[in-house]
Formats: C-alpha cells, sequence, structure tokens
C-alpha cells in the first residue's frame, strides 16, 4: 500500500492510518477532483462560455462536497470515536471547529 511512506500512527498524534480500501476511495476522489480542476483550468484557457464554466465548477464543487463528507463520516467514527473512548474528550472541541468551519 502506497500511503506507508507517509509513518502512520493513530489519530492522538494527528496521523492517520487508512485501511487500503479507504485510501484508494479518497485517493479515486482527489484524483477526480483534480482532472475536473484541469479541465476547468483548460476552459478557461480556451476562452470557453462562462455558463459552462459555471457547469463545471459546480461539478466540481459537488465532488469536493462528497470528498468532505466521507472523510468526515470516516474521521467521527474512527478518530474521535476511539478518543472518546480513551477519555480525550478534546477532541470533541476540534470536531466542533472543524465542523463550524465546513459550515461557514
Amino acid at each position: 500500500m502506497d500511503n506507508e511512506k507517509y509513518a502512520p500512527m493513530n489519530c492522538c498524534h494527528k496521523t492517520k492510518e487508512r485501511s487500503a480500501e479507504e485510501y484508494a476511495s479518497l485517493i479515486n476522489r482527489l484524483s477526480r477532483i483534480e482532472g475536473q480542476i484541469r479541465g476547468i483550468r483548460g476552459m478557461v484557457e480556451r476562452d470557453a462560455y462562462c455558463a459552462d464554466i459555471l457547469t463545471q465548477v459546480a461539478a466540481a464543487s459537488a465532488a469536493l462536497s462528497g470528498f468532505t463528507k466521507e472523510l468526515l463520516a470516516s474521521h467521527i467514527k474512527t478518530c474521535v470515536a476511539d478518543d472518546i473512548r480513551a477519555g480525550r474528550n478534546e477532541t470533541v472541541d476540534e470536531l466542533v471547529q472543524i465542523l463550524q468551519k465546513l459550515m461557514k
């Protein structure tokens, strides 16, 4: 698995070891988003019609939102739950801060 080069540790060290499935899913989503962004740039470079570019921006935004939802769900089910069970309740404060940023 390619993510082993990142010296995985548990969440309390501010890194996370992900399963091969989770890693692949997140990387695949990011690769698609990256492609969408490159496509948008290409549209701008080719002087594409504004409405067409905006449509692609909306699609990229939705894709990034999907990535965020997947990552947040994983974070809550693993890092947050594990830290609460271990008595590290400060993780709840961190989660609240993250949610406030996401809701701006």
